[in-house]
């Protein structure tokens, strides 16, 4: 399995580079999109020979920048239960701004208005090549990489009058993604622990074996309405166990360390920061 990154060097430029274990191997310069995992991104990362550097010495970022952000509500059948919603009938989809974009390391602002801001843990797939209408072993091939994604969430915009589903979903840094890019060789992606730890507590401990559609069927899904691109993300919705549906509930608040954890990604970890009330 190859793990694909972006980082900042030590001299401030941006590069990709491949991940093993606490080292970074330079692979070349990072476009504005990132790491686009498609075959021949994978052979180039693979032949990379570029200098070492510590994990420590560099700033890792998003690993990609995709051009649509897609995610998956309801997903898994005891998240629905815990929310107190019928389980869907098809993939219920709805989109993220990209503006709300940070990587592995950077705070998650929580607004001083939304008092309600929530973690969700996701498995995130990666589009590696161009898909429109793909079925069956075509819609698994389009998965070029797997990463993690914490769909951070303002409950009291998409609760509160108005039910601003979008504007909740959206808010500035509620949307942390990577480590780093996994590639799905010997993947299971059936099978793959999703678990949140918020400040040390195992809040949410799971496997897409529950997802309620499995992820061939959201790339055919949502392919057959929009075109998928090279670097595109689709999250894969969350399992049980999210802060608004705790007694009592359990929201984010400044000094919070939030953990999301996929199998065979890694540790995607974000502190928490409480956003300055305007004076």
């Amino acid at each position: 399995m190859s793990r694909a990154v972006c980082f900042t060097d030590p001299s401030g430029a941006r590069r990709i580079g491949a991940l093993d274990g606490d080292t970074v191997r330079d692979a070349g310069p990072a476009g504005p999109a990132g790491f686009v995992p498609s075959v021949d991104a994978w052979r180039s990362l693979a032949a990379a020979a570029g200098p070492a550097y510590a994990l420590a010495d560099v700033r890792l970022e998003a690993p990609v920048v995709p051009s649509k952000l897609v995610c998956i509500g309801l997903n898994y059948r005891d998240h629905a239960a815990e929310t107190g919603a019928e389980i869907p009938a098809a993939p219920v989809v709805f989109a993220k701004f990209t503006s709300a974009l940070i990587g592995p390391g950077e705070a998650i602002v929580v607004p001083y208005d939304e008092p309600r801001t929530d973690y969700e843990a996701e498995l995130a797939l990666v589009i590696g090549t161009r898909a429109r209408r793909v079925t069956g072993p075509a819609a698994l091939a389009a998965i070029g990489g797997i990463t993690a994604f914490n769909d951070v969430s303002g409950r009291e915009a998409q609760f509160g009058p108005g039910r601003q589903f979008t504007r909740g979903k959206s808010y500035d840094t509620f949307a942390p993604l990577g480590p780093c890019i996994a590639s799905v060789d010997g993947l299971d992606l059936g099978a793959l622990g999703v678990k949140t730890t918020l400040s040390g507590e195992v809040m949410q401990d799971s496997s897409t074996a529950n997802l309620i559609f499995d992820v061939q069927t959201l790339v055919e899904f949502c392919s057959a309405a929009f075109t998928l691109e090279p670097g595109d993300v689709i999250a894969t919705g969350t399992p049980p166990g999210v802060g608004d549906a705790r007694t009592p509930p359990r929201y984010l608040q400044d000094g919070d360390v939030v953990e999301i954890e996929v199998e065979g990604v890694g540790v995607l970890r974000n502190p928490c920061v409480a956003e300055e009330r305007p004076r």
